[in-house]
């Protein structure tokens, strides 16, 4: 039922939740895979690279938020790949969903960015409304 699942995550512990769930859910179904999104904003991307300063160190902590999440699916046995995109988080997840055909998208209820979240809704919330898809969203 659910052969293409895509996990949005960033690394907090609600997306680290998320993968829990979805691993299992992929572990049901023979043939499921994962593809795991991280979408990098611009706006805190600027803040980042102005604060950090080496894009290559910035890079280097990105992937390394996603670590416990691929120990996790590894870990678990299920196949996955990692897609990085840029841009407004709730939109690009959305886009890619539909135009990838995925058969669910995962997500958590909160994330790193607390004051996003507040101003303008959540990206869960956004995901829920747009995607052609089920979404789940974790707690």
């Amino acid at each position: 039922m659910y052969k293409k699942i895509l996990v949005a995550a960033d690394g907090s512990e609600h997306s680290q939740r998320t993968t829990k769930q979805a691993a299992e859910l992929a572990r049901l179904q023979d043939g499921s895979s994962i593809t795991i999104i991280y979408v990098i904003d611009g706006d805190t991307s600027k803040h980042d690279v102005l604060a950090e300063g080496n894009p290559a160190t910035l890079d280097m902590k990105r992937h390394e938020r996603l670590k416990p999440i691929e120990g996790h699916l590894e870990a678990k046995g299920v196949p996955f790949e990692v897609v990085i995109k840029r841009g407004e988080p709730g939109p690009t997840i959305v886009k890619h969903a539909n135009d990838e055909a995925f058969d669910i998208v995962i997500i958590g209820s909160r994330g790193l960015n607390a004051l996003q979240e507040m101003v303008l809704g959540s990206v869960s919330h956004k995901v829920a409304k747009r995607a052609n898809c089920p979404v789940m969203i974790v707690k």
